[in-house]
């Protein structure tokens, strides 16, 4: 694929955005004195003037998609100039909403400033995005932000980063290349309460940590739920519902709908003809589609990329990863167990009861419930990291008293992870999530899935990532991609 050039390195003598509006501002304030300007655009009354606003352009509008848009033209911080995506309907609705938000907000009650691309690389183009939000299905992601950083916006990418390590790698080291801010769409890290827990585990509050337990789902565990029943009729459930692996399905053809690019929706994974499935978002849930191994990465998809993000950061190893990938097939652990360098245990499990009756860690009267987190058992005591599921739970009580939480529960929408984003577009800092931790994280995934595939366990090396002694394993480290895509 042909590279994106970075414009604000295509002259080394230009003004960059902001310079050349200031200038102009500046040559048109004796004419434009008579005017009355909107206080909105001078930044009064609460609002933060244009040239200040962070430019940004959303790829991918589906459920999620829309949930980020939602988010971002909310935000006086930012303005919204384009959405891109390959479904007509979806790009479409993305525009109008973009355009009527923002028309509520003028006297005249009208804007028309929002493009639709249906191709993402023709919003990379524009030299008047600052940034981008990456919603689109797993196998786009890595691709997608490794050309923003080409094209020199900086990024916001929903999780997992990748679908093999290969690609999260690539990504790091192009993000690092180009200078972009880069913030992995694992917000639960940034709920209040949920940081709490963790610098508390991380700072010894625990004691020595001996074990962590965070669920693993089948595909059984979503495609057999209720809500994804359509998916149950045409996917075998009995025969594959065990598999802790997306797999290769081979759903009936359809016809693919008018106004939907489905050959850039499939883009560099492995050729499928159109099923309405693959493209379906189902409320509540999102993204069913990974349980096909070319687009998603089934569990690490659905929920294991929040849980070790979470588990990783309170165990201080965000930034690396374990050692060995112990198969329950070796009898050690009767589940997939991942083990670090310091000796701590992360036991995936089907369920939390897994932790009480097989395990044994907690007491059998402890309330263990929710998602996204896990649970970390250490030598003073244990505590949950969960979301969805009610309060934080652990024992003995006093450890409450120590980590001083203002609450116990846990509410989703109290994070900041898109705010830390922008602070860090302005400051250049560091996100909470950056690329490195959004590697890692959907690496835990990538090699439980490689275990869990080749049915043995595995030694790993977190620094120069790559199995040891494993050549067949190494193998799965990477993937091709269709014909004409490449990073």
């Amino acid at each position: 694929m042909t590279q994106i050039q970075n414009p604000r390195e295509a002259h080394t003598c230009r003004f960059t955005r902001r310079e050349f509006l200031g200038c102009t501002a500046t040559l048109l304030g004796i004419a434009a004195a008579p005017w009355i300007i909107p206080s909105s655009a001078l930044g009064a009354d609460g609002n933060v003037s244009p040239s200040e606003r962070i430019t940004v352009g959303l790829i991918g509008n589906g459920l999620m998609g829309n949930g980020h848009l939602h988010r971002l033209v909310g935000d006086r911080d930012v303005q919204v100039l384009a959405v891109c995506d390959v479904d007509r309907l979806r790009r479409e609705d993305g525009k109008r909403r973009v355009e009527e938000t923002y028309a509520a907000d003028r006297s005249n009650g009208t804007y028309h400033g929002c493009a639709a691309y249906s191709d993402y690389r023709e919003l990379l183009a524009r030299p008047d995005l600052d940034a981008v939000v990456i919603v689109t299905p797993d196998h786009w992601h890595s691709l997608q932000a490794i050309d923003a950083a080409k094209a020199g916006k900086d990024i916001y990418c929903e999780k997992p980063i990748s679908i093999t390590v290969q690609q999260g790698r690539q990504l790091v080291e192009t993000v690092r290349r180009y200078g972009r801010v880069f913030q992995t769409g694992t917000q639960y890290r940034s709920i209040p309460t949920i940081r709490q827990v963790c610098e508390f585990v991380r700072t010894g509050g625990l004691g020595r940590i001996k074990s962590v337990f965070t669920l693993w789902s089948n595909l059984a565990g979503c495609i057999g739920a209720a809500r994804f029943k359509p998916y149950a009729q045409v996917v075998n459930v009995e025969k594959f519902g065990g598999s802790y692996v997306p797999l290769d399905f081979a759903l009936p053809t359809e016809p693919v709908p008018e106004g939907l690019d489905w050959d850039l929706w499939v883009g560099p994974a492995a050729w499928y003809p159109y099923n309405h499935l693959y493209h379906t978002n189902p409320s509540p849930g999102v993204v069913p589609w990974a349980f096909c191994e070319d687009f998603g990465a089934a569990s690490v998809t659905w929920h294991h990329s929040h849980s070790a993000d979470v588990i990783q950061y309170a165990l201080g190893m965000e930034n690396s990863g374990p050692v060995e990938i112990i198969h329950p097939s070796s009898g050690t652990y009767p589940t997939l167990t991942c083990r670090y360098a310091d000796g701590t245990l992360l036991h995936l499990v089907d369920h939390w009861a897994v932790v009480k009756e097989v395990y044994k860690a907690v007491p059998a009267t402890a309330r263990l419930e929710g998602n996204f987190g896990g649970v970390f058992v250490g030598e003073r005591g244990w505590v949950t990291s969960m979301s969805t599921g009610g309060p934080v739970e652990g024992g003995p009580e006093s450890l409450f008293e120590e980590m001083k939480l203002k609450t116990r529960q846990v509410n989703i929408g109290d994070n900041n992870h898109h705010a830390n984003w922008l602070e860090c577009i302005r400051t250049r800092r560091t996100p909470n999530c950056n690329e490195e931790i959004g590697h890692r994280s959907a690496s835990l995934g990538h090699l439980a899935i490689i275990a869990h595939r080749l049915q043995r366990s595995l030694k790993w090396d977190p620094a120069k990532e790559e199995f040891l002694g494993d050549d067949v394993a190494n193998r799965l480290l990477c993937r091709a991609m269709r014909s004409p895509w490449r990073t």
